[in-house]
């Protein structure tokens, strides 16, 4: 929902009624992931898109249905061999969509309370009844860590689960067990897709050297909130990195050290070492292992590595915590320019994070796209 917020706010404030179409459920290699969405309007305007061109047609129909009869559906659009021309993943997955109308009171306060939390730059999570009895379908409740807005809550641990998802930063699905009380027939379960919508992650870039300039730049190209920090003033000035977020002069490892304490580091965070300097670089690196950060690089020889390492395993650091270091920083494609060498570190940062070797795609199989998606968790409640 980050990508349209803006003009979602509009609508809002129009008092407008809408469609809203979510991605609650991927299966193999989608380009899109859950928790993205589509809005559309009575008048048949849109926003937003959920898988790059395969499915448009059919959500904006389904839309405007549902906005007709206020009815909430849940489909899969997947590739079929046998009918090419039906609609469809090309990239041969399945995305599982809700729509539902965006009309009454609670529906409103729960995309009014998203929408105002993402202004804000704090995290908030909407959270939808995606499976369950007809009544309940397509409830949604959006809570951040100090509200709640919308429908009530689902089942008695939604908001706990929900909220736990949230302090990770990552979407999920909870099944809850249902209590039909004197009617068994009413027992069963109902299922809640929670899509949680943070403010963007921190890539922090220490050294203020050429290459950091080309690495700030795909870091915000891949939706990072870049700062780069450097000690030495005379390098470290906006005008030499004009796509940075920040530019920061301090000591790397002091300011690394400011923002854990401030509570301004998640598991999402990106460390990128490229001082080339030991005084600069080793207290920065024994303190960023300790951390729960997302992802630690430096720059440097494979020579310059096995000195780092010597000299990090002298301040106690534990081999599990050394094993965290990715250096030589990079995928090996080959690099030699800044702005090559700064693709090598953002394909190492997402290789890292998904978990893939950063193999040619031809000599692979499986999944093209890859998504942390949704999780079950085991909460209260929960059938399995």
């Amino acid at each position: 929902m980050i990508d349209i917020a803006a003009e979602l706010g509009e609508w809002c404030a129009d008092g407008r009624t809408f469609a809203l179409a979510t991605v609650v459920e991927v299966k193999g290699s989608a380009p899109r992931p859950p928790g993205t969405c589509v809005a559309v309007d009575a008048a048949g305007r849109v926003l937003g898109s959920l898988s790059g061109g395969c499915v448009e047609g059919a959500v904006y129909d389904l839309a405007l249905e549902v906005l007709e009869t206020g009815v909430p559906h849940r489909v899969s659009f997947g590739y079929s061999d046998t009918d090419a021309f039906a609609v469809g993943l090309s990239c041969g997955g399945v995305i599982d969509v809700l729509v539902r109308r965006v009309a009454d009171k609670p529906s409103r306060e729960a995309v009014r309370l998203v929408l105002d939390a993402l202004a804000e730059g704090r995290a908030v999570a909407l959270a939808t009844v995606v499976e369950g009895p007809m009544e309940q379908l397509g409830a949604v409740r959006a809570l951040t860590a100090s509200a709640a807005a919308g429908d009530a809550p689902a089942h008695p641990d939604a908001d706990r689960a929900g909220r736990a998802l949230l302090a990770r930063g990552s979407n999920g699905t909870h099944r809850f067990a249902v209590d039909g009380g004197c009617d068994p027939m009413a027992s069963g379960t109902l299922t809640v897709f929670t899509a949680v919508y943070a403010s963007p992650p921190r890539m922090l870039v220490y050294g203020a050297i050429d290459f950091a300039a080309a690495v700030a730049r795909i870091g915000g190209f891949l939706g990072y909130h870049v700062t780069v920090c450097d000690a030495r003033e005379v390098f470290t000035t906006p005008e030499r990195f004009p796509d940075a977020d920040e530019v920061t002069i301090d000591w790397p490892h002091r300011h690394l050290r400011s923002l854990a304490d401030a509570g301004a580091l998640d598991e999402r965070t990106v460390v990128c070492v490229l001082t080339h300097d030991a005084k600069f670089d080793l207290p920065l690196l024994e303190l960023a292992l300790r951390l729960p950060l997302a992802y630690v690089g430096a720059m440097g020889s494979r020579r310059t590595h096995a000195q780092r390492l010597q000299a990090l395993r002298a301040t106690d650091l534990t081999e599990a915590q050394l094993a965290r270091l990715h250096s030589p920083i990079g995928l090996d494609i080959g690099a030699t320019t800044p702005e090559e060498t700064a693709v090598s570190i953002a394909a190492g940062i997402v290789s890292a994070r998904t978990g893939a070797p950063g193999r040619p795609l031809r000599s692979t199989d499986g999944p093209i796209h890859r998504h942390s998606a949704s999780q079950l968790d085991s909460a209260p409640g929960n059938d399995s």
